[in-house]
This record gives C-alpha cells, structure tokens and sequence, in this order.
C-alpha cells in the first residue's frame, strides 16, 4: 500500500514551468556570460569524446550502439558513421562521458554537458538549426537537468542512483522538444515520458563495469524518442515529477519530504545555475579533486616518499561510500575506472609524481608498485571543514617516519567558483584531449571552428568538421 508522499507541494507544475521557460528562450535572450560559458563547456566535452577513442572502452561501446542502432545523417565526434539522431547522441554521450573528465554542477552533483550536448548537437544537426539555436536549447538543458539534481541535495547517490543517468532523459527531451519546435504543453508531455525510462544504477562501482559510460547517452537517446513519440501525437504524463508515483516519490523514496521542489522553478531566466558548473582539470571522479590538488602540492614538500609513515585523506561524509569505501578494493584499482574512484590510488599518484593526468590511468601506472605501497598506507576519514557540495574539497595529512606532518587542505577545488578555469586552461585540455588521436593541424582546426561559429553558423557545418 503506498503511503501518503512527503513530497514538498510546490506552488506550480514543475514540468509546464521548465516547458515554458524552454520553449520561450531565444538565442538573444542569452547573457553574454551564459553563452561563453556554454561554448567553454562545449569545447571541454567534445575534446573529451575525442580523447575516448584512443581507449579500449570505445570501439565496443560504439560498435553495439551501431549494431543496434541504424544509418542516418547524424554525426558521431571523430568518427565516419552517420547515424540516427537518438543513435548519434547515445555514441556522443558514450564518448563525452567514457572518461569521467567531463563538467560536474558541485549543488547537483550532475554532469550537465553531457546531459544535454548529445541531444543537442544531434537534433540541431538533423533539424539544420543554427549554432544560436542549439547554444538556447542547450542552455534550456542546462537549467533543467541542474536544477532536478540541486534540489534533491545529492539525494539520488544516496538512493542507489547515477544521478546524471536519471536527469539527462529529462534534459535531453526539453532539448529535443524544443529544436522540434514543440510547444509548452508538448515539452510537458515530454518530460512525462521521460518519467519513465529515467534510470541507471551504481551497481557498476562493485567492479569497474561501463555502465556509468553509456548513462547520459541512454538518456539522450530516450529523451529525444519522447519527444518524437508526442511530436506524433504520443499522450505522455503531465506532472510527471510532483505527480503520485511520480519521479521525486519513486526515486527518492523515503527521502522524498527533503526534495526542494520549489526551487527546480525559482527564478528561471534571471538565475543561471549552469554558470556554477565546474570543469575538470584532473580525469577523476570531482569528489577527490580536493585531496587530488592537496597531494599535488604535498609532491614537492616530501624528499624522501619511503619515510611516509601514513597518509590521512579527508574527504566530505557523503562521499566516502563512493571515493573511499570499500578501502581494501579502492587501494588496489583493477582497472583505469575503478581507479577513477579511488582516493587512496589517486593521492598516491598525485604524492608520488606531482600530477594526475590521463597518463596516470594506464596498465603501467595501475600496476605500480610505487603508487601502490603508497596507497597501502593511505586512510580516508570524514572532513569536518568543508562547505560540500558547493565545492569539491579535501585535505590530506602525511605522517612520516620522524614523527612530523605535512597537510595540505583544498577547500575550493580548482576549477570552481573564482578558481574556474578560463580559455586558455580549457583550450589546452582541448589540445592534449583531442591530440591524442587527431594530427595537430586537425585539432586546432576543430578548435577554431567551435571557437569562431557566430550565432548564425549553421550547426551542421560544424558537425562536418567534427566527424572523422
């Protein structure tokens, strides 16, 4: 029997409030600080689909979707293929989000990019939208796949839940529907559909699967099937997050009554949550970029890493079931994701050479036995000063032989807040991202067409730089 919802009352339908907000934003109506900060993300992920491809994850991934999918006249980045749209976004998103390198939102702890750039790219490819078209439609994503995570104050993690895999069916459809030239009520019944195929449990941390990989493409694909299934006349849900059984009550569960509803409507258009979102500079889960940076600037002060004693991590409470436990396994990385996830690994690296790039993710580094008998010695514990999930911080204590400590503490992780990379930072993640398997000459040239396309670039001349 199902009892009453506790779920907050919130003083209008959510769905219609994000619809219209959607299907009323125009490229004009952007602050020029929405739109540069929306191009600098874009380049940030698109480097990063490139850079998947030089990993073995890719070519199985994008061979099954092929399999399954069919031909159209979408693009996949950095490949020959052309597929359907929602075929084309889920090969996208599979590729932007294989890394774990790609944005995260700290309040929703989502990656919104990846939300809401695969629909986006290809629906504004098949629909010959403009690049101002697709920068609205992405940034009407942006709000709406941020917003649903902010305002359940990370509890979708807490439930089991890929918080990204469950936000992006939501934002892929708004996107969808919107390039579609749906109207309000049509995006509402978008997001009704949406409502259920949102998925994408964390089972994969038990054992590095990929499934956390292909989550925020399978939202795409499912967002822009709904909204082609009302754009045919499909009858969808019209409260599908507020609504009994809706998305808040059976994702959240006993949860539901902490769920800030109001605020996924608050101030739509005036307040821009996506301004907020944070790019990566290490290729590893955000929760440990804190400790990541701590043991980075603890590099320089150790002569001598065989009179480490012990190592204490610090890292947020809510994080540690994630980053950190169990600490056995996570000291001991099987595989380049599991290492993603493991603070122990990471900080050994980071004390050991003084970075954590994408070369620290290969055979060789997760089998050395340096890295290794440091991480051995390392201990995480709950932070007591943080202010999670505003910032990602972290501290992290050596003890040594002699007795003596070094500490190091992050409380604003870079790449957050005044400490958020700016072009130049985000222009050379793009290089050696997509360097690793474009020529030099084609790299930058893919950086200067997203650089230079004006509000009135058609998308799909983009699109045909981005292909192989």
């Amino acid at each position: 029997m199902h009892s009453a919802s506790q779920l907050p009352v919130p003083s209008a339908n959510l769905a219609l409030g994000l619809a219209r907000f959607a299907h009323a934003l125009r490229p004009a109506d952007l602050p020029e600080d929405v739109r540069n900060k929306s191009l600098l993300h874009i380049i940030d992920a698109i480097g990063l689909a490139y850079a998947s491809r030089h990993f073995p994850f890719a070519a199985p991934g994008l061979a099954g979707f092929r399999a399954a999918g069919a031909p159209g006249t979408a693009t996949v980045i950095g490949g020959a293929e052309r597929l359907q749209p929602r075929d084309a976004a889920l090969s996208n998103g599979y590729l932007i989000h294989g890394l774990d390198f790609d944005d995260t939102h700290p309040g929703s702890i989502v990656h919104p990019t990846v939300a809401c750039l695969p629909a986006a790219l290809a629906m504004a490819e098949i629909v010959d939208a403009s690049w101002g078209e697709l920068l609205a439609a992405y940034a009407a994503g942006m709000e709406t796949c941020i917003r649903l995570g902010r305002a359940v104050k990370g509890g979708f993690h807490h439930a089991g839940f890929h918080a990204t895999g469950l936000v992006s069916h939501f934002s892929a459809a708004v996107i969808a529907g919107k390039l579609l030239g749906l109207n309000a009520d049509q995006i509402v019944a978008a997001q009704g559909v949406a409502a259920s195929t949102a998925a994408g449990v964390q089972v994969f941390l038990e054992n590095g699967a990929w499934t956390k990989r292909m989550h925020p493409g399978w939202g795409a694909l499912a967002g822009i099937t709904a909204a082609q299934m009302v754009q045919a006349g499909f009858h969808g849900p019209d409260r599908p997050y507020e609504g009994k059984f809706g998305f808040f009550d059976t994702h959240m569960q006993d949860r539901a009554g902490t769920v800030d509803t109001e605020s996924i409507i608050r101030d739509l258009g005036r307040e821009w949550t996506l301004l907020d979102t944070s790019i990566k500079p290490y290729p590893v889960c955000h929760f440990i970029h804190g400790c990541a940076e701590a043991g980075v600037k603890l590099h320089a002060q150790i002569s001598d890493l065989a009179q480490v004693r012990r190592i204490v991590c610090e890292v947020p409470e809510a994080t540690l079931p994630i980053v950190a436990e169990p600490a056995a396994a996570k000291r001991v990385p099987r595989s380049d994701y599991e290492a993603k996830f493991s603070t122990q690994f990471v900080v050994a690296a980071c004390l050991l050479r003084g970075q954590f790039a994408l070369s620290e993710l290969d055979d060789a580094s997760l089998a050395d036995p340096a890295i290794l008998a440091l991480a051995a010695k390392v201990d995480c514990v709950k932070q007591q000063d943080t202010e999670f999930p505003k910032y990602f911080s972290g501290a992290v204590t050596v003890e040594l032989e002699t007795g003596s400590k070094l500490h190091q503490h992050v409380p604003m992780n870079l790449g957050s807040g005044a400490r958020a990379l700016g072009l130049d930072d985000i222009a050379a993640k793009f290089r050696a991202n997509a360097g690793l398997v474009l020529p030099k000459d084609r790299t930058h040239a893919v950086l200067d067409t997203l650089l230079e396309a004006g509000l009135d670039t058609p998308v799909r001349a983009v699109a045909r730089v981005l292909a192989a």
